[in-house]
């Protein structure tokens, strides 16, 4: 043998995936910043499109990222809207303004995704989504979100997809 290795093999990436920085997809980046994007509207009373057009000029985002982001600010602009009602139908014994606004924003973030965005795999959402609830919340918060999340996905895609 001559020591040389053969070509090397590119993996194929999932679709909307960009090549991974920091170990993030460019979705879960994406997802993490329409996360800040509810945490701070709720924390500070700032409209969501105005805290994302701020966060928007702090961050270098592909095409792909920002259409996440858009689609999500979008659903959750009417906070009485149908993101929250379906947050409030199945977690019905916590209302709202109990839940710590880490849960509620992961919560809206999620939920604002999986309304707008028909192909994004569900498995994908609730699992990011546990995720940024057990990093930037509490011991049961991944617990917590995992479940209303999974109420919330049986009702809007039956199916699973």
């Amino acid at each position: 043998m001559s020591g040389t290795r053969g070509p090397a093999v590119k993996r194929a990436r999932p679709a909307g995936a960009t090549p991974r920085r920091g170990g993030e997809t460019g979705r879960r980046r994406a997802r993490q910043l329409a996360f800040r994007v509810a945490y701070e509207s709720d924390v500070n009373g700032d409209a969501y499109l105005d805290v994302w057009r701020r966060l928007a000029g702090e961050e270098r985002l592909t095409e792909d990222q920002r259409g996440l982001i858009d689609d999500v600010v979008a659903a959750l602009g009417d906070p009485a809207a149908e993101v929250d009602r379906r947050i409030r139908d199945a977690a019905e014994h916590w209302p709202l303004d109990r839940l710590s606004a880490t849960d509620r924003a992961v919560l809206r973030a999620a939920v604002a995704e999986l309304v707008v965005r028909g192909n994004s795999p569900v498995a994908v959402v609730i699992d990011e989504a546990i995720e940024i609830a057990k990093r930037f919340g509490s011991d049961e918060s991944g617990r917590f979100v995992n479940g209303v999340l999974d109420q919330i996905a049986r009702v809007l895609r039956p199916g699973g997809a």
